[in-house]
């Protein structure tokens, strides 16, 4: 629901709708696979783009942090997209199609094949990007999905993973731009490129990892081996994190909530601000402590500083937060230029700890008069684990809001009863369901 309702509210975007279709405008696929939302029937590599880049595009999907961050439920739009092309395919055929069930599990494997290798394995220190783990872990699931055999699957990984991966540029200065909005959807819909290669009998590569010289871990991972600590299962759909409230890079999302509890403290006094002091913890400091001009949305939602100083002046974030009309308002700069981020060594622990997986921050702000406002921290942010009670509810009002973007009251209404009733939705042919979002 989640992850479909993102993908929704990011067709209201034409930065994103440019991209979306099939590459050659007119182009018809008996029995492809449907995008959600649109009226698009595409081939599943196409349509696993088309899918992979709406759910991405606004940062607003679950997520995953680690050693490794990245975003689980980006795998969806290579899953998706394949088991409504085999569906339909096999309705076509007089067979019986896949039904929401198969989905589901799809999707946990995914979330736990990129989750768990990204739980000790940083790829972001060598400088590539966490999609490659979008790839590896759709290619993984859709060549089974597809009918792959062992071989078949593990033919299609080492592809995956001899491929040239992305390099981390695109969402860091000076280059960070729109492709981070899109680089899941390439992944997924890449994973899904080798997995019909696979199937067709394009061979596999044994020591794609650790072939001396020339593998993954030589050329790509400073010759190290990849470490594991613990077997897969579903650790990752358990305790995986739901962006709930803000579409804000997730390293912030508290200290945007500690910012929106700060408002009606601040509203009326932002030019008497004289510092704002952030504690957080390491990897948000790596990743979105930024200084000096953001160029773009991408620029903005990546910046701890920004998304802070929204949440002070407006008591709120929304993805409309990281267009330029809402940026040019002289405050906002202003404000950032007197931020300061401090690490708390004990958080930057506790983001790590299996047991707590924290994603701490605090924000406090000084006044030119010598007053100051408390220091406002929050550890756990409302799509943590830990505030499932709290966030469920919430995540369903996101869901259906999301809903309200796109489709009439009537068709709200249908997909809303069917996700209700969980046994009926698992039982329900994919391709069925897929027809539930067609405009």
């Amino acid at each position: 629901m989640d992850t479909l309702g993102c993908g929704f509210e990011a067709l209201s975007y034409p930065a994103c709708t440019k991209l979306m279709g099939p590459i050659v405008t007119g182009t018809v696929v008996p029995n492809g696979a449907k995008v959600p939302g649109t009226s698009f029937q595409l081939d599943p590599v196409m349509a696993a783009f088309n899918i992979g880049c709406m759910i991405r595009w606004l940062d607003f999907n679950d997520t995953w942090l680690a050693a490794e961050w990245g975003h689980p439920s980006d795998n969806l739009g290579g899953i998706l997209a394949t088991a409504d092309y085999v569906s339909r395919n096999r309705v076509a055929a007089n067979k019986k199609p896949l039904v929401m069930r198969d989905v589901l599990t799809g999707m946990i494997k995914a979330h736990e094949i990129q989750g768990v290798i990204a739980l000790e394995n940083s790829f972001n220190r060598v400088g590539l990007d966490h999609v490659m783990l979008v790839k590896v872990a759709s290619t993984a699931v859709v060549t089974k999905m597809l009918g792959g055999t062992r071989d078949e699957v593990i033919n299609a990984l080492s592809n995956a993973w001899i491929d040239g991966q992305s390099l981390r540029t695109y969402r860091h200065a000076p280059n960070t731009g729109s492709r981070k909005s899109w680089a899941a959807g390439d992944a997924t819909s890449r994973a899904v490129r080798l997995a019909l290669m696979a199937l067709k009998g394009e061979m596999g590569y044994p020591s794609a990892l650790s072939a001396k010289t020339w593998g993954f871990y030589d050329v790509l991972f400073k010759s190290k081996p990849f470490k594991f600590i613990r077997r897969y299962g579903s650790y990752v759909m358990e305790n995986v994190l739901f962006k709930i409230s803000f579409p804000a890079e997730f390293h912030a999302q508290t200290a945007v909530e500690c910012a929106i509890r700060l408002h009606p403290k601040v509203k009326n006094r932002i030019d008497d601000i004289r510092k704002v002091v952030i504690t957080t913890h390491e990897s948000a400091i790596r990743i979105i402590d930024k200084q000096g001009p953001l160029g773009n949305p991408a620029d903005r939602d990546h910046c701890i500083q920004y998304m802070t100083a929204i949440g002070l002046i407006k008591g709120n974030l929304t993805a409309a937060d990281y267009e330029d009309d809402v940026a040019r308002d002289p405050r906002v700069d202003a404000l950032r230029a007197k931020m300061v981020c401090v690490e708390n060594k004990q958080w930057s622990r506790d983001y790590l700890d299996p047991n707590k997986r924290s994603i701490a921050n605090a924000v406090q702000v000084f006044f030119k008069d010598g007053g100051e406002t408390k220091n406002v921290v929050v550890e756990y942010p409302v799509g943590h684990r830990r505030r499932r009670k709290e966030g469920v509810p919430l995540l369903e009002a996101k869901f259906r809001t999301n809903l309200a973007r796109r489709f009439p009251a009537k068709q709200q209404a249908a997909i809303l009863d069917l996700c209700r009733h969980q046994p009926r939705f698992e039982a329900t042919p994919v391709n069925e369901f897929v027809d539930l979002f067609v405009i």
